[in-house]
C-alpha cells in the first residue's frame, strides 16, 4: 500500500532570466520582462510529495515534522528572501528559472529523504504557472 503526503511550502526571492553567452537583444527576445536587468520576484509555493509504504509500526509515510524541517533548512532558509542569481551559489552559473529551481530543490531535498520513498516537487511561481518535478 503506498501513500502519498505532501507539505507545503513558500518563499520569496527574486531572479533574472539570462543567458550569458547571447547579446542583450536575444536575452530579451527569449525572456522578455524576465530579464530586466533590475531583477524581479516571485512568491513561490513549493508542495513537496514523498510516496511510499506506510510504517506498520508509526502509521506513517515520513514523519510531517521531519518534512517540514528538511523544508525549512534547506529551502526556504537558503533562498527566502534572496536574489536567487547574486545570493546563492546553487544559481552562480544556472539560469533560475522554475523549472531549474524545482530540480535544484528535489536534489537538496532528495540526499535528506530515504531512498524507499519517492519525491516529487510541485513548484509554483505564480498562481496559474507550475512546474513538477520527480527525479
Amino acid at each position: 500500500m503506498k501513500v502519498s503526503v505532501s507539505r507545503r511550502a513558500h518563499f520569496n526571492a527574486a531572479h533574472r532570466l539570462n543567458n550569458p553567452k547571447w547579446s542583450a537583444e536575444k536575452n530579451s527576445e527569449v525572456f522578455g520582462k524576465c530579464n530586466l536587468p533590475n531583477y524581479h520576484g516571485h512568491n513561490y509555493v513549493l508542495i513537496a510529495t514523498v510516496r511510499g509504504e506506510v510504517d506498520k509500526e508509526t502509521g506513517y509515510v515520513m514523519d510531517m515534522k521531519v518534512l517540514s524541517d528538511l523544508i525549512s533548512e534547506e529551502v526556504e532558509e537558503r533562498f527566502d528572501h534572496r536574489n536567487l542569481n547574486l545570493d546563492t551559489k546553487e544559481f552562480e552559473n544556472l539560469n533560475p528559472t522554475a523549472e531549474n529551481i524545482a530540480v535544484v530543490i528535489w536534489n537538496l531535498l532528495r540526499l535528506k529523504i530515504s531512498d524507499k520513498l519517492d519525491l516529487k516537487i510541485k513548484l509554483f511561481e505564480t498562481e496559474r504557472n507550475f512546474v513538477e518535478y520527480e527525479g
